[in-house]
């Protein structure tokens, strides 16, 4: 069997979005993730996750240990509500030219490139400032970070839908999960490893010295997203039809992506917004307090380094090959209900890592589960957010999802840390896990409605 033969078509009682059910045998599923663009998702999904952990997790690591308070350090969190607004400019990252860049790389890739030079600048800044002196530009630069990083999403995104049919979409973002999930590593992981190599012995506990190296290697290491985009293809350009005025540019290019989502589906269209708005909420809230939870239970950088980059790299390459498979055999909607539960159920994990002490097996164990889970959930998501958009506006309309996966994970997210002061750290984990029960809800609603019909 060729590695092109096409896939059955829905059935009758299709879930709402979700890609058709796939017919293709294992070893050609398998070869998929060896084609060029499967390969260059890898790269540049490191690209993409590499800011992520260094405005949130990795940062208030390096701010717990300055003395930054945990409440502060929660409500620093909601930098990345700029990941929930990008909705907002994505119709000009999807329509808009760059003087120069656009006639040089194309639409998608000059938007890359200009969001990879904007987070470096951002990460360089964050390195040559003292968290102890000041909180403020601190809170400016992760903001250019958040903002650059939010904006490479959106052509990121457009560009992947663009590369690939819809059969290949699953592979492509397993390969793009895969890639991103390594730059959280290195960003958490090898940031971390970086600081304590660049610590001087015997000196005081914090060093700033050493956290500036770790974001200058940080800045650095976006250099291979830049090198990606500029020796990759830019997809086949689509013709924009010309707008008379700028009336006429607004409906095409804000009113009508969001129209066309709502004509497509109508009713089902708040029972998939729904769960998209909750689907990640259970990791994302209590991602925040994972690194100051880690140095408030006495877990050294190079600890959480090393059972990080070990056990997480291993255990989430796993989940990630392993949804994009099980999601392209079984369909996405079952892996999007195995998902949901293994995240919450992850979290429970930590929970009963509070109540271990220092116990190095103990957070060995938890990481490693908690990385498979994240995995095949974030894999399969990430296939049915794809599923749903109209490549016409494919910007446009996975910005909108994508940012709505964010939006209410990360509002509550900022009053992560008065939480845990307020009632600890295991009362704070087992809420987090509770908060997963919804999506289990949703994601069974939605598997039962059927999908609309394609004109």
């Amino acid at each position: 069997m060729s590695d092109k033969t096409p896939i059955s078509k829905a059935p009758i009682g299709t879930p709402a979005g979700a890609p058709p059910v796939v017919t293709q045998a294992w070893r050609d599923i398998w070869r998929v993730y060896a084609e060029a663009a499967t390969l260059r998702m890898l790269l540049l999904g490191f690209s993409a996750g590499l800011p992520l952990l260094l405005v949130f997790g990795t940062l208030s690591f390096w701010l717990r240990e300055a003395g930054v308070d945990r409440t502060t350090i929660g409500y620093l969190s909601w930098v990345g509500l700029a990941y929930g607004f990008k909705w907002v400019w994505a119709p000009l990252v999807d329509r808009m030219p760059i003087p120069v860049l656009t006639r040089w790389l194309g639409r998608r890739r000059s938007w890359l490139l200009l969001a990879q030079l904007t987070v470096m600048g951002g990460l360089v800044g964050i390195a040559l400032t003292d968290p102890r002196a000041a909180l403020t530009p601190v809170v400016w630069c992760a903001l250019a970070v958040a903002f650059g990083s939010a904006t490479q999403d959106i052509a990121l995104d457009a560009y992947r839908i663009e590369s690939a049919d819809t059969q290949r979409q699953a592979a492509l973002a397993a390969s793009y999960q895969t890639g991103y999930r390594i730059a959280m590593i290195w960003a958490g992981a090898g940031a971390l490893w970086i600081a304590a190599r660049a610590e001087v012995p015997n000196a005081a506990l914090y060093q700033q010295d050493a956290w500036q190296t770790a974001y200058l290697a940080m800045a650095a290491s976006m250099l291979l997203g830049v090198v990606t985009v500029l020796f990759s293809p830019e997809p086949a350009v689509r013709a924009l039809a010309p707008s008379r005025n700028a009336a006429e540019w607004l409906q095409s290019a804000l009113v009508e992506p969001f129209a066309d989502f709502l004509r497509r589906y109508g009713k089902q269209a708040l029972l998939i917004l729904g769960l998209i708005a909750v689907y990640r909420i259970s990791d994302v809230v209590m991602g925040i307090m994972a690194n100051p939870f880690y140095v408030d239970m006495g877990y050294t950088k190079d600890e959480v380094a090393a059972v990080t980059k070990i056990y997480g790299v291993i255990m989430t390459l796993a989940g990630a090959f392993v949804g994009g498979a099980l999601a392209m055999r079984f369909g996405v909607m079952r892996v999007l209900m195995l998902g949901a539960v293994l995240s919450a159920a992850s979290n429970l994990l930590f929970a009963w890592l509070g109540s271990r002490g220092h116990d190095v097996n103990a957070l060995i164990f938890v990481i490693s589960a908690d990385n498979l889970a994240s995995g095949i959930a974030s894999a399969a998501f990430i296939a049915y957010l794809s599923s749903l958009t109209n490549i016409n506006y494919s910007a446009t309309q996975y910005a909108l999802f994508s940012s709505m996966m964010m939006l209410l994970p990360k509002f509550l997210a900022g009053y992560s840390g008065k939480y845990v002061d307020a009632f600890g750290y295991s009362h704070f984990f087992t809420a987090t896990a509770l908060l997963g029960l919804p999506v289990l809800v949703l994601v069974w609603l939605a598997s039962r409605t059927q999908a609309p019909r394609q004109s």
